[in-house]
């Protein structure tokens, strides 16, 4: 299919500008336009990852015309195994959300379109290889979000979307610096005019203008390093995060958590390694340091928390860290280990939102203390509550085991004793991990009930068939990928090699 990608893109982008022009009071029928159109994505995907070539690093799928001529601006859209892993997560996790999101009952047209406006910016972050483009889809997927926590989140909703937009807007100002310095100094070699393609910009390495001074180099490499820190998010600039997660409606901490996040560490795969690696080289080791720090201050804040939404919020944090040890290591099994963490991550943390957003539809709170003795109340939800957790935790024979193995494996690699140092004090993440994680099951569903408590949640019902229906499919990838991680091991290998080696030609006491 020539037009996949695009189709993949702006189909969600057609499903909105449909729900708009249907009645306002049609509920189940705007609900239904909105799951056909995240649902053809999902569908298509499967052409995307069956029609994918494994065994090249090169672009595939490849759409590119001129967009706007004048100024060298192309729609260009392609994937190889970094984005097409991201494109597959993203159109599961759309698809999900939407059947998350049907009890929405307060403007429910403007929620579904917003939506869906979202999953196109999502997709098209992941499909651009024209920076401009990138920065247009990074900016799409800005507003919707803002609207979809201000509207209809939680009590504090108007602060934390503030502080949200906020955040990314600041990311996204130094975004746009460094894209325009890159613009201006490197030409296209083929046409030789001024060009935002990114496949151009990375091998344009003899910079002319402000980039042949390195410390211009670096200062981009920093602000690039913000920009999509911020989105990770990296400490400290994560406190948007636990604030913005409590108060989103459930399917919006789903995508937040899910998808949202990743786009950080993808940035960094995409734009900052590939157009500045000798930078990348000489930052690694404060790389690895931010992700250490992430691993277990986000844990010792988790372990803090007695709202249990922010218990998870927290965990995403600890649980990107490892994405940054990984990729601050250089190294080939660093690199599948935080691409393969982004992906595990994104399938684990929706399954414990979906969970969460189960008992607080049922209560209306979320504090740990305040349960106990669940187990023998709703056996079914204990049941994915603790494969969630399990999973999350890093249990062998599940997705997320085998991610932080490889971060680790592949910190430990890059030989450097530095290195082997924040390896070794990132390891407390696990302990700190299984504790927080076994701490909030014992205390909500094992033991005796909550005597003062129990009369806020006596009633509470067993989880339901729609809420089964948005966990199996989560739990058939977290187990299926935990047994044969090979399954997406296998799409992403090739290109990061390739990255990896492409970055090693700039320090030749690089470890592979």
């Amino acid at each position: 299919m020539s037009h996949l990608l695009s189709l993949m893109t702006f189909i969600p982008l057609l499903g909105a500008v449909i729900i708009l022009c249907l009645p306002r009071g049609k509920h189940e029928l705007i609900k239904s336009v909105a799951a056909c159109a995240a649902g053809l994505p999902l569908f298509l995907s499967y052409f995307l990852w069956k029609g994918f070539d494994k065994s090249t690093p090169g672009m595939q799928f490849v759409e590119q015309v001129d967009w706007i001529p004048l100024f060298n601006i192309q729609y260009h859209m392609a994937v190889d195994g970094i984005s097409v892993v991201m494109l597959l997560l993203t159109s599961v996790i759309s698809f999900i959300c939407i059947f998350a999101s049907w009890e929405i009952h307060k403007g429910v047209k403007g929620y579904f379109a917003l939506f869906l406006l979202l999953e196109t910016g999502m997709m098209g972050v992941f499909c651009a290889m024209d920076f401009f483009l990138f920065y247009v889809f990074w900016e799409i997927m800005l507003l919707p979000m803002y609207f979809l926590i201000g509207i209809w989140g939680g009590p504090r909703k108007e602060y934390a979307a503030i502080k949200f937009f906020m955040y990314t807007l600041v990311g996204s100002v130094l975004m746009l610096v460094v894209m325009l310095v890159f613009y201006f100094n490197v030409t296209d070699p083929t046409t030789g005019k001024n060009t935002f393609n990114l496949l151009a910009l990375k091998q344009q390495n003899d910079h002319s203008g402000l980039l042949s001074s390195m410390n211009v180099r670096y200062l981009c490499f920093i602000a690039l390093f913000i920009g999509f820190a911020i989105k990770v998010p990296v400490f400290p600039f994560h406190t948007w995060l636990p604030d913005a997660h409590v108060e989103a409606p459930t399917a919006i901490s789903v995508v937040l958590a899910g998808v949202l996040l990743k786009m950080g560490t993808y940035g960094l795969f995409r734009i900052s390694f590939p157009l500045l690696p000798d930078q990348a080289i000489a930052c690694s080791v404060m790389i690895g340091v931010l992700g250490a720090i992430n691993i277990v201050y986000g844990a010792l804040c988790a372990l803090a928390q007695d709202d249990l939404k922010k218990m998870v919020a927290y965990s995403s944090v600890s649980h990107m860290g490892y994405c940054l040890l990984g990729m601050g290591a250089m190294t080939t099994a660093g690199f599948n280990g935080a691409m393969m963490q982004m992906f595990t991550h994104g399938t684990i943390t929706a399954m414990l939102f979906l969970c969460v957003g189960v008992i607080y539809d049922r209560v209306h709170h979320r504090w740990i203390s305040r349960f106990g003795g669940l187990a023998t109340m709703v056996p079914v939800y204990t049941a994915f509550v603790t494969f969630a957790f399990f999973a999350s935790l890093g249990l062998p024979g599940m997705s997320g085991f085998i991610a932080e193995a490889l971060c680790f494996i592949g910190a430990w690699s890059n030989g450097t004793p530095v290195f082997q140092k924040i390896t070794i004090f990132s390891t407390l993440g696990i302990l700190l991990g299984a504790a927080f994680h076994l701490w909030a099951l014992q205390r909500m569903f094992l033991g005796e009930r909550n005597k003062i408590y129990t009369e806020q949640y006596h009633h509470v019902t067993e989880i339901n068939g729609r809420e089964i229906f948005c966990l199996v499919p989560l739990a058939i990838l977290v187990l299926g990928v935990g047994i044969y991680p090979s399954a997406v091991l296998d799409l992403m290998n090739v290109s990061l090699a390739e990255l990896q080696a492409f970055i090693q030609q700039y320090n030749t006491e690089l470890k592979p």
